[in-house]
């Protein structure tokens, strides 16, 4: 993807009159109060009515229940707990190849490519910048600048855990206050910097091959997000930005094999992803609306990348 593939992009979809009024919607609606409101309920243990309503969203979504490890929408005592549910033993295979990353989740790829200028792709007509993705400091953003990057969206019907695509050790978490606009496709195509506007957790990784950066992207209705470290990521209310360092070494140090769970989505949203230069080359036939499964094949080592 070159510069001039990224600046070209500049005539967004047409929608219809539908597709209108829902994205006005999205801005008139108390976006973070119904979330907030939807977060308590799904954390809320409502006996025959949680299982009723995990039964219609199993119906309505078509989840395949088959590779969860509780198959049953009475095992599961909130809604919280179906939707971040584990899956069985075997149901995903990470890819054991050492000079590869595997996908991180189930979904879909959004956009994906050269991070060119400190720009990425957001949508056809929509570009949005690196380093207010990852929280307003050009220094997070440095590593990144002419790197690549990735998006996956996931879907009401995914698996919603979060692992890891390579061996690495976290460095850094910022937590981003924001909206909290959906992030779906329509949503995607028609408001502006939508991932850099989203309430978001921002985690940062050192791998033996360069810096990582997975962005978590909270989405209307998602009760919140958390990490296998911190857990629920619920800083005060406001407008700061709040930074947490870890160690790069040491017992107290957090390290990761390529496929362990990071974190999880209590509700859908996107997963933002950036390398550092020269650090990964993305099959060819990969791009927008590709189905991703975790485990499988992400993205190949850069010949060069031990070099970074």
């Amino acid at each position: 993807m070159s510069s001039e593939n990224l600046s070209s992009n500049t005539l967004p979809v047409k929608n219809t009159i539908g597709d209108r009024i829902k994205i006005a919607l999205q801005y008139a609606m108390p976006k973070h109060a119904i979330s907030r409101l939807v977060g308590k309920l799904a954390a809320a243990k409502m006996g025959w009515l949680t299982t009723k309503l995990i039964s219609i969203f199993i119906k309505a979504y078509k989840i395949n229940m088959a590779e969860a490890k509780l198959k049953n929408a009475s095992d599961f005592e909130t809604f919280n707990d179906f939707f971040t549910r584990e899956l069985e033993d075997g149901a995903r295979i990470i890819n054991p190849d050492n000079n590869s990353l595997c996908y991180p989740v189930d979904g879909a790829i959004s956009q994906q490519g050269d991070i060119v200028e400190g720009k990425l792709i957001q949508a056809k007509g929509f570009n949005y910048s690196l380093t207010s993705l990852l929280g307003g400091d050009s220094r997070t953003a440095a590593p990144f600048q002419k790197g690549k990057f990735s998006c996956i969206y996931l879907a009401p019907k995914d698996y919603h855990r979060i692992h890891m695509p390579m061996a690495a050790t976290l460095r850094e978490m910022i937590y981003v206050p924001g909206e909290l606009f959906s992030v779906n496709p329509l949503t995607a195509n028609n408001v502006p910097d939508l991932f850099a506007r989203n309430e978001r957790v921002v985690t940062i990784f050192d791998t033996e091959h360069g810096a990582l950066a997975m962005v978590l992207v909270g989405a209307t209705i998602v009760a919140s997000i958390e990490t296998t470290w911190a857990g629920t990521i619920t800083p005060p209310a406001g407008n700061d930005v709040f930074r947490w360092q870890y160690p790069a070494k040491g017992s107290d140090a957090i390290t990761f094999e390529k496929g362990d769970e990071m974190g999880r989505f209590k509700l859908g949203s996107t997963v933002v992803s950036t390398f550092a230069p020269n650090m990964v080359e993305f099959p060819t036939e990969a791009g927008p609306k590709t189905v991703t499964r975790l485990g499988e094949l992400y993205a190949n080592l850069a010949t060069n990348s031990a070099e970074q």
